[in-house]
């Protein structure tokens, strides 16, 4: 069984930053690609960004490249994103997500992904 709790979200003015982080335990957190993936209140569920388990390869949706840093910890067990410059259309509950080696698939997808964290709100005010 695998445990993912994000932390870090909160109310933020356009153009701030914030660091979530993604505290992984349960299983052997450097052997798996990690990804974060964000939801507003009545969208689909989307892709942010993802990492290879050496943390070499990282991975990007178009609206966050340039902004958004997605890093990892192996020693720690934990996932972060570095979110600058963010906007009103970045809010949305962000989570973490392990994925699944097992089954494959695009690291875009959500449906690659099989251990979901809980979620942390962020808020981006104008």
């Amino acid at each position: 069984q695998v445990q993912l709790v994000e932390s870090g979200g909160g109310l933020v003015q356009a153009g701030g930053s914030l660091r979530l982080a993604c505290a992984a335990s349960g299983r052997t957190f450097s052997a798996y690609t990690m990804g974060w993936f964000r939801q507003a209140t009545g969208k689909e569920r989307e892709f942010v960004a993802a990492i290879s388990w050496s943390g070499v390869n990282t991975y990007y949706a178009d609206p966050v490249k340039g902004r958004f840093t997605i890093s990892r910890d192996n020693a720690k067990n934990t996932l972060y994103l570095q979110m600058n410059s963010l906007k009103p259309e970045d809010t949305a509950a962000y989570y973490c997500a392990q994925y699944n080696s097992y089954t494959g698939g695009s690291y875009y997808s959500r449906g690659s992904y099989g251990y979901w964290g809980q979620g942390t709100q962020v808020t981006v005010s104008s």
